[in-house]
């Protein structure tokens, strides 16, 4: 059982939860949370969802009318797992414990995804490779729940679901030597892998280690999934979209890379 904190009224439980929220917006400037239970209008993983998932994708029909259904439905589960996704890395490779994704709820903001709330409660201890392998069947099972969820309202299919989701994990792994720094490219890459593994997404993208002019070496994206912004943007692809010639994209992400290690 926790042991009581008189003076502030808070157990071990909710000291855990309240470094962890700290942690997680600090680490990356942008993730915020807070501690508590699902408000109102809120997206809850297992609940009854439905409400949610069409008024935010009628916000997103209305906004881009242009870009058509697969858009819309690819919007939905982008902005539903980027945030878990983030809660389950930082909490593992940064937290060192691992809150439980499935009490995660979160709050549209227009035709965006952002702000979660997270009740206090255990968090899972591990060595590194068993809360890789934890974080990743959970948030795998999420993504698996979610796709279900997405399929009761419009169509999303599978295959470019799981690619999607794959993609958003390379991002994280490619990120994650800023969130652990002194962390080498070949630790990177393994550590990607056990992710890939844990979430039965291998296969589905990696990880690609690209050369530049100077002699440094930095890990890019190789994805197969597309996210389709395109559709509401026309003629413009993200630097790591596939649906380039290799060596546009290459072009690109090389020059990406540049200018983020020279910033």
């Amino acid at each position: 059982m926790a042991t009581r904190n008189f003076l502030f009224g808070l157990d071990n439980d909710d000291v855990a939860l309240t470094r962890f929220l700290e942690t997680a917006a600090r680490v990356t400037g942008f993730l915020k949370g807070a501690p508590g239970e699902a408000l109102p209008g809120w997206y809850v993983p297992g609940g009854d969802n439905e409400h949610f998932l069409r008024e935010l994708y009628r916000r997103l029909e209305a906004t881009y009318p242009a870009a058509g259904q697969p858009f819309y439905a690819v919007r939905l589960l982008t902005n539903l797992f980027w945030q878990p996704a983030y809660i389950a890395v930082i909490g593992t490779h940064v937290h060192g414990a691992l809150p439980r994704l499935s009490s995660v709820s979160q709050q549209a903001k227009g035709i965006d995804v952002s702000g979660f709330r997270l009740p206090a409660g255990p968090q899972h201890k591990a060595d590194l490779d068993a809360l890789i392998f934890r974080a990743g069947t959970d948030l795998r099972a999420f993504a698996d729940g979610l796709l279900v969820e997405i399929n009761a309202v419009t169509k999303l299919r599978r295959v470019p679901a799981l690619r999607l989701v794959t993609d958003r994990m390379l991002g994280l792994m490619v990120r994650l030597r800023d969130y652990v720094p002194g962390m080498t490219i070949e630790e990177q890459r393994h550590l990607c892998m056990l992710w890939l593994s844990a979430m039965d997404l291998v296969g589905q993208g990696d990880l690609e280690t690209l050369d530049l002019a100077d002699g440094r070496q930095v890990l890019i994206t190789a994805r197969k999934g597309c996210c389709l912004d395109y559709l509401a943007f026309p003629d413009v692809y993200c630097s790591s979209c596939p649906k380039q010639d290799d060596e546009i994209r290459l072009t690109r992400q090389r020059d990406e890379a540049l200018a983020e290690l020279d910033a």
